[in-house]
């Protein structure tokens, strides 16, 4: 009897002990590619400004769970737009030798690390500092668009004049495609090894829309590699879930215009839910539903990005 206690703690300390190893470790990044501009590092997360010498706009972009800065970089690539990329806490740089440039403005946020909150004050800080023009534009994409939405109640000030595009959008009340219980979530350090094994596979293959086109194929191939570790993973999946709970409809009257991209095949979050709490948004900003697409909306449908307008004043002052 006490030989089969003493092999039951020890198998229960070695899987404790495992779990916590692969929880911590850094893991390997996906490759890396060359970028034209300067990265600011604010903590554990990362400002990238790509080169441009007379911007007629300015976008700044914050990718979703588990995606990375690429995720906007076709879609804004006209060589006059002043592009603005914000790289997650505790994620992967996919920059080849990044040139870094001092940031005075830069202060490490007191909220915790993997939080929406972390990054929303990460993305203030872009705002704030870096813009050119007048014509400012915030794109979110999934959990990014609740970080634009908690960025906003941070500083409603700074969106005064700035038009939002919420894509396919983490949103107050709304709901997970698929909710995760805490045994699964639990199980995460021994699942995402499983995963990068075969980051598109017939057990995922629903959530990622077509995949024809070969560049989504491979920043999807990326997605379990970007966060440097599971622990961040983990933490991200609580708070976006924690988050939704506790933001209510107040926070759309921090934003003054914009737009909210609802898919409708979407696989990754609930479009029924996402469109409820997004129509609780207008008149402020509009609603526009895609049927019969994917979460990924930049790559499967750009043509319902609303078009980008053009200065017609002098550039703003730099914060």
């Amino acid at each position: 009897m006490y030989v089969a206690f003493g092999v039951l703690a020890g198998i229960t300390v070695s899987v404790l002990a495992l779990r916590q190893w692969l929880l911590r470790r850094e893991g390997t990044p996906s490759p890396s590619e060359p970028f034209d501009g300067h990265v600011y590092r604010v903590g554990k997360a990362v400002i990238a400004e790509r080169r441009c010498e007379q911007p007629r706009a300015t976008v700044i972009g914050m990718h979703g769970f588990v995606a990375d800065m690429r995720y906007f970089t076709r879609h804004y690539g006209e060589a006059d737009i002043q592009l603005i990329l914000v790289t997650s806490c505790d994620y992967h740089l996919p920059i080849t030798t990044p040139r870094e440039q001092p940031a005075p403005w830069a202060r490490v946020p007191a909220q915790p690390e993997g939080t929406i909150s972390h990054d929303a004050a990460v993305l203030v800080q872009a705002l704030e500092h870096l813009p050119k023009t007048d014509v400012v534009r915030v794109h979110g994409h999934s959990r990014g668009g609740a970080v634009v939405l908690e960025a906003a109640k941070l500083r409603p000030d700074l969106f005064e004049r700035v038009e939002v595009v919420l894509e396919a959008p983490v949103l107050p009340q709304a709901r997970p495609y698929t909710s995760m219980t805490r045994s699964q979530v639990w199980l995460l350090p021994f699942v995402i090894p499983l995963w990068r094994r075969a980051p598109i596979s017939r057990h995922n293959r629903g959530a990622w829309g077509p995949l024809e086109d070969a560049r989504k194929r491979e920043l999807i191939m990326a997605f379990p590699f970007n966060p440097k570790r599971v622990s961040t993973m983990v933490a991200n999946v609580l708070d976006i879930g924690a988050w939704s709970r506790e933001r209510d409809a107040s926070l759309f009257r921090n934003v003054r215009r914009g737009t909210v991209l609802v898919p409708g095949k979407d696989r990754v979050l609930e479009a029924s839910s996402m469109l409820e709490s997004a129509q609780r948004a207008m008149p402020e900003l509009s609603v526009v539903t895609l049927d019969g697409c994917s979460h990924f909306v930049l790559w499967d449908r750009p043509d319902a990005l609303p078009s980008l307008a053009r200065a017609t004043e002098h550039p703003a002052a730099s914060g």
